[in-house]
């Protein structure tokens, strides 16, 4: 099957490849060319050089796949392919974006007769090897022409992929994957941390990962990242204690307030976040202050 992939970051250029060795017709433009023209020269790749050349170089009805950030540049790139394409074509939003932007979004395209599935899409770097879980929303019709695509992109092709409902669903459902990943990824942290400060065990923390990846209830695929983070210096001494949040964690927790529903785990898993920037620890200082002024408790000086 022939489509285009606007983006060809990480993600996007690993799934260029998962699908270009599976026998599809890929053409791909990225901002920065020379990731385009080396997919080009490994994998077959058509390139494109813009967004428009891309559309351009699709034999109609045409698929264009958009895998760039959520935000401004995806704004940007819709408005393009808002320009380029035309009736019975298909856009499919593979980027993090709001599912309320996606929704006003699809509504532009439909002016113009062409579909949009938003397509949350989970797998980072490996899912040119492992395959994507692919969270799809919009019209059956859309979702069944790109079956083919789908499936070669998912873990297999009965697995991992599906319509969740209308559109915006599909980036609303990655939204809150992405909250309880943030979730699990804070308990696995304290869990380990907590045996760290037990010194007097002197526990080795990757065998400790080790032994709960087979048979514990808590194994999973983030504590075997953890457990290959661990592998080499279980204190991490290298990596500072600074934690980014992409955004859908926020939208998720402002999502269960405006729901009024309880996300007390998610919530404080983005706090916690938070917290972790806070280099200058103002909030732990006033603290400090107000012991010291209400109980004369001893303060820390720097």
């Amino acid at each position: 099957m022939q489509l285009s992939i606007i983006g060809l970051g990480k993600m996007g250029a690993n799934m260029a490849r998962r699908l270009l060795r599976a026998g599809h017709d890929v053409v791909g433009v990225n901002r920065s060319s020379e990731i385009t023209e080396r997919l080009a020269e490994e994998e077959g790749l058509t390139p494109a050089y813009s967004v428009v050349d891309a559309v351009l170089k699709l034999d109609s009805p045409r698929a264009v796949w958009s895998m760039v950030p959520s935000g401004d540049a995806t704004e940007t790139v819709i408005d393009q392919l808002a320009e380029a394409l035309g009736e019975g074509d298909v856009v499919i939003d593979g980027g993090n974006s709001n599912y309320k932007d996606t929704m006003r979004r699809v509504g532009t395209l439909a002016e113009r007769g062409i579909s949009m599935l938003d397509c949350g899409t989970s797998g980072g770097i490996w899912g040119l090897k492992e395959g994507y879980s692919m969270m799809i929303g919009g019209p059956e019709t859309a979702v069944e022409r790109l079956r083919p695509v789908f499936e070669t992109l998912a873990p297999a092709p009965d697995r991992g992929w599906g319509r969740v409902g209308p559109a915006g669903s599909g980036h609303f459902v990655k939204m809150v994957h992405n909250g309880i990943e943030y979730g699990m990824m804070q308990a696995f942290a304290e869990g380990f941390d907590v045996m760290r400060a037990k010194e007097e065990f002197g526990l080795d923390l990757h065998n400790v990962a080790r032994i709960w990846q087979h048979g514990s209830v808590v194994r999973s695929w983030l504590l075997d990242l953890t457990a290959d983070a661990l592998a080499d210096d279980q204190h991490l001494t290298e990596i500072k204690p600074w934690v980014a949040d992409s955004g859908e964690g926020r939208w998720t927790v402002f999502e269960s307030i405006d729901l009024d529903v309880p996300a007390p785990v998610i919530t404080l898993a983005l706090q916690m976040r938070l917290a972790s920037r806070d280099e200058y620890g103002y909030a732990a200082r006033v603290l400090a202050a107000m012991r010291n002024q209400f109980g004369g408790h001893a303060v820390k000086k720097t």
